[in-house]
């Protein structure tokens, strides 16, 4: 697929929606309006939003911050169906966890964590806006307070009930953007914020440069993770040698790169590999 060029991006692609969301003021409302709480002041951490980083899978473009009660938050945009969005939210759990409790320290000062997907596509194919998930005691069937909760808001929801027309309009807003902007006229107060930041951000070079390093980062790492299933298949099979693998290693072509994956679920011999490669 061909890298979709910096002035195209909309709040939909993961890039520009951490972009925006390192403003204070936006990630504090859409933290309200997703969870219906008040919301004083939030800290986005910077450091962990539109970067790389290896212990963390990679590259990250989803937002990390935190409010004036010490609660975390993860917000992350999901534009392709994955089925298994509730383990990554336990992962991402986890994350903010080790990162919030020092060596040593009380598991009582462990902060609430709130994972937040907006997703492009309905989860749990309810036709709900929004859903909330919590751990809850099955015998009594009431909620356990660890703290933990995790929402999933659908921009394909259809239910209207028990959600705020702002928040309604924000997801529809995400759900159409990549066809057009609304005018300003039409659009409410938050989505005129985010459209102004979007342009502010569009005219900015040292952005436009980072996103072209992050997704070159990004393509790298995908091909390393193909190869890497390559290595796996092939020896599964028969060894495979290291000039083989070294030759294998320096191939930049995306499809080139899938064409081997799939020899390689079909190849029965090392020779019968080189031969379609």
């Amino acid at each position: 697929m061909e890298k979709k060029k910096f002035k195209d991006l909309t709040i939909r692609d993961a890039f520009l929606f951490a972009a925006v969301m390192t403003d204070r003021e936006i990630c504090r409302k859409l933290l309200e309006l997703s969870l219906e709480i008040t919301i004083a002041s939030v800290q986005v951490q910077t450091e962990k939003t539109m970067a790389y980083h290896s212990e963390y899978h990679g590259v990250r473009l989803d937002v990390y911050a935190a409010d004036e009660k010490h609660t975390r938050y993860n917000v992350e945009m999901q534009v392709v169906r994955q089925d298994y969005l509730p383990k990554r939210s336990r992962y991402y759990h986890a994350q903010l966890d080790m990162d919030a409790l020092l060596a040593g320290e009380s598991y009582e000062n462990l902060p609430d964590t709130y994972v937040i997907f907006i997703c492009d596509f309905d989860p749990f194919g309810e036709g709900f806006y929004r859903y909330y998930t919590r751990t809850y005691c099955e015998e009594t069937g009431k909620a356990v307070t660890d703290g933990v909760v995790t929402v999933y808001l659908n921009t394909r929801g259809e239910k209207e009930e028990g959600i705020s027309s702002e928040l309604m309009e924000f997801l529809n807003y995400v759900k159409n953007s990549g066809r057009k902007t609304i005018p300003e006229e039409e659009a409410n107060s938050f989505i005129k914020l985010v459209q102004r930041h979007i342009e502010k951000i569009k005219s900015s070079r040292a952005m436009e440069e980072r996103y072209m390093l992050l997704e070159e980062m990004l393509q790298k790492e995908k091909q390393e993770g193909i190869l890497e299933s390559i290595f796996t298949i092939l020896e599964s099979k028969f060894p495979v040698p290291e000039d083989l693998k070294s030759q294998m290693k320096i191939e930049k072509n995306p499809q080139k790169l899938k064409s081997w994956l799939l020899t390689a679920t079909k190849a029965t011999t090392l020779e019968d590999f080189r031969a379609h490669m």
